[in-house]
């Protein structure tokens, strides 16, 4: 069971440090100077989020495992975060937008993840869900912003909801230490918080006059099990670098 829980936790540190250099990203360059800040906020909390886990999955890891190992160190494979989190910038449109699909589905599972199996899951779940609710409600009201605002913000939305809705369906697809740590107890059956989540994401889109997608929209897979798209391997590159050309370094 320890090698699923390990791959479990580092799914969820993976996720949100990924997220998180894609948010930082935008840093220096927010369209205001308050929204600049917040996407940056974010990104910090998210980064906090990522540490907690990993340094709970070196305790477990042993050997000589730490958080800047776990972070700086392994191959693009023995990532497991979803696609979304990967997904490039794009225009103002795509970013919040990919923070609404993520944070939404983050509020739903952390929620049950406070009375998981694993009492330190559950802590740091608890903790990460006041942050969370924050960014869901930044988010949601981007989307409606953009969304039901000008012409050009609307159409921005919309072609973001086309490039980013194919990866929303992985948050729901259980992989094999998921489905091992949800018969064992430990987890919530993360395919029943599908319903909520679609609940939240269609009551947000009405209010900024977006259609949700159709239900057969082809959906893209593979990241929680170390299949990802090229953007992975780019953003390693710039977040490896110091590590790699200065082992030893601590976060």
């Amino acid at each position: 069971m320890n090698d699923n829980l390990v791959n479990y936790i580092l799914h969820l540190a993976d996720d949100t440090l990924i997220l998180s250099h894609r948010n930082s990203e935008w840093c220096g360059h927010g369209p205001v100077l308050e929204q600049d800040i917040a996407i940056t906020n974010i990104s910090l909390d998210l980064l906090g989020q990522a540490r907690n886990f990993y340094q709970y999955a070196a305790v477990i890891i042993g050997d000589g495992a730490t958080e800047d190992s776990l972070a700086y160190l392994r191959d693009t494979r023995e990532y497991k975060n979803c696609l979304l989190a990967e997904q490039p910038n794009g225009d103002w449109a795509v970013t919040v937008l990919r923070q609404f699909f993520f944070s939404s589905y983050q509020y739903f599972l952390y929620r049950q993840l406070q009375t998981a199996g694993d009492t330190q899951i559950a802590a740091i779940a608890e903790k990460a869900l006041k942050e969370i609710t924050y960014h869901l409600r930044w988010s949601s009201e981007w989307v409606i912003r953009l969304g039901d605002g000008t012409t050009e913000s609307h159409y921005r939305m919309l072609k973001a909801v086309e490039t980013l809705w194919p990866f929303t369906g992985e948050f729901f697809t259980p992989v094999s230490y998921e489905s091992a740590l949800i018969n064992y107890g430990l987890l919530p059956d993360i395919s029943l918080l599908k319903n909520e989540w679609m609940e939240k994401i269609k009551s947000v889109f009405d209010e900024a006059t977006i259609a949700v997608p159709p239900e057969n929209v082809w959906m893209q897979t593979g990241g929680k099990e170390g299949m990802h798209t090229e953007q992975l391997g780019y953003i390693l590159a710039d977040m490896q670098f110091m590590q790699r050309a200065y082992p030893g370094l601590e976060w």
